[in-house]
């Protein structure tokens, strides 16, 4: 079994704000938010969720792992698809509840299972009345079914 990934622990810690040691603060589920966006145009390409494992393993890595709460397992992104996110930088937030991953995205620039390169290729319009989804970045950049089958893996 591998050894459990070490983080600073984040009693004692005096000021979180302006503190050197990296302490992100994971929630009840043991799970922190990841953002991961371009690093040459800050485009916010997806989200998701990190446990202490796929957080360590981006790290030590240099390529962005992820936990699927569906499958209940750490996964590589681009495992399936070789939509691989090579790491630029880490950040987090002034209270380390959130992590922000700058990318380069690898393979054919896809970041989302859909075959789009950012998940939020949709946005919300309308009124009150009747809210509706309009594609902003919808471009298509590989057929999702060519490379994960019905009903197959999207990592």
């Amino acid at each position: 079994m591998p050894e459990a990934p070490r983080f600073a622990s984040r009693a004692g810690l005096a000021d979180l704000e302006e503190t050197a040691e990296f302490a992100p603060k994971f929630d009840a589920d043991g799970l922190i938010p990841a953002i991961a966006s371009d690093a040459a145009s800050g485009k916010v390409l997806m989200f998701a969720w990190m446990n202490a494992e796929a957080l360590s393993t981006t790290l030590e890595t240099g390529m962005a792992h992820f936990y699927s709460r569906s499958r209940q397992r750490l996964w590589k992104k681009g495992e399936t698809s070789g939509e691989g996110l090579k790491i630029e930088a880490v950040l987090t937030d002034c209270d380390q509840d959130v992590i922000l991953l700058q990318v380069t995205p690898e393979g054919r620039g896809a970041a989302c299972h859909t075959g789009r390169r950012s998940c939020f290729y949709r946005k919300v319009t309308g009124n009150k009345d009747a809210w509706h989804l309009i594609p902003t970045d919808a471009e298509l950049l590989f057929d999702p079914a060519e490379v994960y089958g019905r009903g197959g893996d999207t990592a």
